[in-house]
């Protein structure tokens, strides 16, 4: 089933320049039985509390945007806990997976499967280590979430660059700062104050001998014009890449519904994200309102609703 929803998403959404934004979204439940809940931190409910864990690959392109796939995370109180496991019919090769390791599963299969795609973008769960360099190998460029304490540092750059994401941000002079719309929402674009480090132009070749052309590796970071909140984040895109499609590609992750006539050329076009998805999937779709406990049954229930949702 999951591969008959990608299949027609495809079908339909296909773009060279798309975007595949990963996150994840709990479904509260009580009880110990149901597959993979546990007391754990949801930012559906904001807060550490009993749920189950998706984590979710959801396809954005300039014609609509859908799910593509999608993981349940299992805590090791779950992967640790054979007799659990086995009640809930989870298989039995099944081991323990940190998000990241599910998120680049998932990429995995999507690029196996030839689904087009030149980006990523996530927050910072799943937006360090690892995660980079295979995005790095595949050739795709991303926009990843990190902490303020992240280590940045630039070579072959002048000015130079070094610190704490945190560290350069406050060493920034106002003037690199610029005010971009991430997308437009429902009460129009989505305003935030903007700056980008560049670090360091590399070759693909690096990362993969049969690439070729120059990369840069840097640092986007956001600035929330009412209260001056910073979010950070670190990039891969081909060399030239303006700030301003690095910014959209951020926005897929928090756009909210579209509304009115939809761009369909360039990357000008209305930022529909996996935010938007999860809410119209569970509010009109049910897709935490399921009463089952196993493994098949999370997944089932959840592959339909992604098939109703396309």
């Amino acid at each position: 089933m999951r591969d008959v929803v990608r299949d027609y998403v495809v079908e339909h959404l296909a773009a060279e320049d798309a975007v595949l934004v990963i996150d994840e979204t709990g479904f509260l439940k009580q009880g110990k039985a149901s597959c993979g809940v546990a007391r754990q931190y949801t930012g559906s409910a904001g807060k550490v509390t009993n749920c189950q864990i998706g984590v979710f690959a959801a396809y954005v392109s300039s014609k609509g945007h859908a799910f593509i796939d999608r993981a349940l995370y299992l805590p090791k109180v779950w992967t640790d806990d054979a007799a659990r496991m086995t009640a809930a019919h989870v298989p039995a090769e099944t081991a323990f997976a940190t998000k990241p390791r599910l998120a680049w599963t998932m990429i995995e299969q999507a690029i196996t499967a030839g689904v087009p795609f030149a980006w990523v973008a996530a927050d910072s769960v799943y937006g360090v280590g690892d995660l980079e360099t295979a995005l790095r190998r595949a050739g795709k460029g991303y926009v990843l979430g990190v902490n303020s304490t992240h280590h940045f540092r630039s070579w072959g750059t002048s000015p130079p660059v070094a610190g704490t994401a945190e560290q350069i941000a406050a060493g920034l002079d106002e003037a690199v700062w610029q005010r971009l719309s991430a997308g437009d929402g429902s009460k129009g674009a989505r305003l935030h104050d903007w700056a980008y480090c560049a670090l360091a132009d590399l070759n693909a070749a690096e990362y993969d001998k049969d690439r070729t052309g120059l990369w840069t590796r840097g640092l986007l970071i956001r600035r929330n014009t009412a209260d001056g909140d910073l979010a950070f984040f670190t990039t891969w895109c081909p060399a030239g890449t303006d700030i301003a499609t690095l910014v959209r590609i951020e926005g897929h992750r928090w756009a909210e519904p579209a509304r009115g006539p939809r761009p369909q050329s360039g990357m000008g076009w209305l930022a529909d994200g996996i935010e938007d998805s999860f809410e119209t999937a569970k509010n009109e779709l049910g897709l935490d309102h399921n009463e089952t406990r196993s493994w098949h049954g999370w997944h089932r229930h959840v592959s339909l609703v992604m098939l109703a949702f396309a």
